[in-house]
């Protein structure tokens, strides 16, 4: 049999200047393993690398789950890993962490990195749905869970990729999924939501205080919005026709406001968080406990309500009473940690109810 000829070379994409600007071209950013003294130097700036995710909250987290050797411990988004690679070797030996996400395009990077680090499917489950359907995972974790984490925040991978469509900062394509083979994209739903209803979930999602001004500009649009860049354009120019002379900062943090109001309705996230809640209290053992980050009001508002009323009715024995928040120090070296918000339960040993 003749030998295969060899492959030609194939060179890395040049840039100009200096510094590479595009995620693409990040080659060293994207190749943490060959290029460690690099991430590093990042990581010292305060910064994340592209395709990279940086877990907030650690040390509290740990120390409020406490897990132990031979626990069983549910990860509700598993994104990057960084929370359940903290989480699994205090869980050895004979625990199991099951750990889920829907996105499809990092989940399976993910799970290799893992793999390779030597986590096997006997310590580390990894499936491929929403963390509101904790429920369906009980028979196979016998019963319940010991500890449970839920990181609503999206992560930097998402983030940075505009091909992902979650921020204004590059352009792409206005996406805003976070599993890309369900559902409509944000520049689909843009296209048939009235501006009565657009307004109302700005202000609820995301407490955005122009939402009527920005959901009449994007109706307005005599263009459908296909990108990033073309949202961003009218939002600010719809700002700036209104007479709002907002400055820079102030105008960025009502793009920042659209594209998470428009992410959270795209994927029914305050849905999916209810569900969870109200699943929660039956998912823990006696004595379980559960700690969920939070990265918006809307959020922090659901948590706190749904723990408060398990206290009142007993299923808790204790929770948070107020959130905790990233260190001054985290907040420094990790500038996208600084809304953060960490609340925990502790269940009790009475029977749950819906």
């Amino acid at each position: 049999m003749p030998e295969e000829a060899p492959k030609p070379h194939k060179r890395r994409v040049r840039y100009s200047g200096k510094h590479p600007r595009s995620f693409d071209q990040k080659y060293k950013e994207l190749d943490p393993a060959k290029y460690a003294d690099q991430i590093a130097h990042i990581i010292a700036k305060g910064l994340t690398p592209a395709g990279t995710h940086r877990p907030i909250c650690v040390d509290e987290i740990l120390k409020i789950l406490d897990p132990k050797p031979g626990e069983t411990a549910f990860d509700a988004t598993l994104g990057y890993g960084g929370h359940t690679r903290q989480l699994l070797p205090r869980l050895l030996p004979g625990g199991r962490l099951f750990a889920v996400d829907v996105d499809t395009v990092e989940m399976p990077k993910t799970e290799a990195r893992l793999r390779a680090e030597g986590f096997g499917p006997e310590a580390l489950v990894i499936r491929k749905m929403n963390y509101a359907g904790i429920q369906g995972l009980l028979g196979e974790a016998g019963g319940g869970f010991d500890c449970v984490l839920a990181d609503l925040g999206v992560s930097s991978m998402q983030l940075d990729n505009p091909e992902r469509g979650f921020t204004f900062k590059a352009d792409g394509p206005l996406d805003l999924r976070l599993n890309p083979e369900r559902g409509r994209p944000a520049s689909e739903f843009l296209k048939t939501v009235p501006a009565e209803k657009l307004a109302a979930l700005l202000a609820e999602n995301a407490d955005e205080p122009h939402a009527a001004v920005i959901a009449a500009a994007i109706k307005a649009s005599p263009a459908a919005i296909l990108t990033t860049a073309q949202l961003a354009a009218v939002v600010q120019g719809g700002l700036k026709a209104a007479g709002l002379k907002l400055g820079e900062d102030l105008a960025k943090k009502s793009l920042q406001r659209v594209f998470m109001a428009l992410r959270i309705e795209v994927n029914d996230e305050f849905s999916a968080l209810d569900r969870f809640l109200q699943a929660l209290p039956w998912c823990l053992k006696p004595g379980g406990r559960a700690a969920i980050l939070t990265f918006h009001s809307g959020e922090d508002r659901r948590v706190k309500k749904a723990f408060a009323a398990g206290a009142d009715s007993g299923v808790y024995s204790s929770v948070s009473p107020g959130p905790a928040r990233p260190s001054p120090a985290e907040r420094r070296s990790n500038p996208r940690s600084a809304c953060a918000k960490l609340r925990w339960a502790v269940r009790s040993a009475v029977p749950a109810a819906f």
